[in-house]
């Protein structure tokens, strides 16, 4: 099953892309900031990470960029999930090493069809 970790620190929010990825068929990890992310993927790499931009201890740039740094993770799509917008802020999250960047708020099978393009394109689809 393909395993995705997603980190968020606003439980609504992170609730409902965990119950949105898991009726889609996922199996779904779920970590509240940058830091418990990185830990977590280390320890058992997923198939792909949704980091939220804004996070408590270490934000989701920084935690792509230890992802991407790390050779146990480095192959691992990362998507910027975010309420931030603008364009500098998705140009950071890309140069971050993030593969994609999805605004919030966002339809449930919107996000289930993304996830699944970036997978294909990632060879990471079960």
């Amino acid at each position: 099953m393909t395993r995705i970790l997603v980190a968020e620190d606003e439980r609504d929010i992170r609730e409902l892309i965990a119950f949105t990825l898991r009726f889609a068929g996922f199996d779904v990890i779920l970590a509240t900031n940058g830091a418990e992310a990185v830990e977590l993927a280390e320890a058992n790499p997923p198939d792909l990470i949704i980091l939220d931009v804004r996070m408590p201890k270490m934000s989701g740039y920084e935690a792509c960029r230890r992802l991407k740094e790390n050779p146990r993770t480095s192959s691992v799509p990362v998507v910027f999930l975010s309420a931030k917008g603008q364009d500098s802020e998705i140009q950071q999250g890309l140069a971050s090493g993030a593969d994609e960047y999805i605004l919030k708020p966002f339809a449930p099978d919107e996000l289930i069809q993304q996830v699944r393009d970036i997978l294909n394109r990632a060879g990471r689809n079960s």
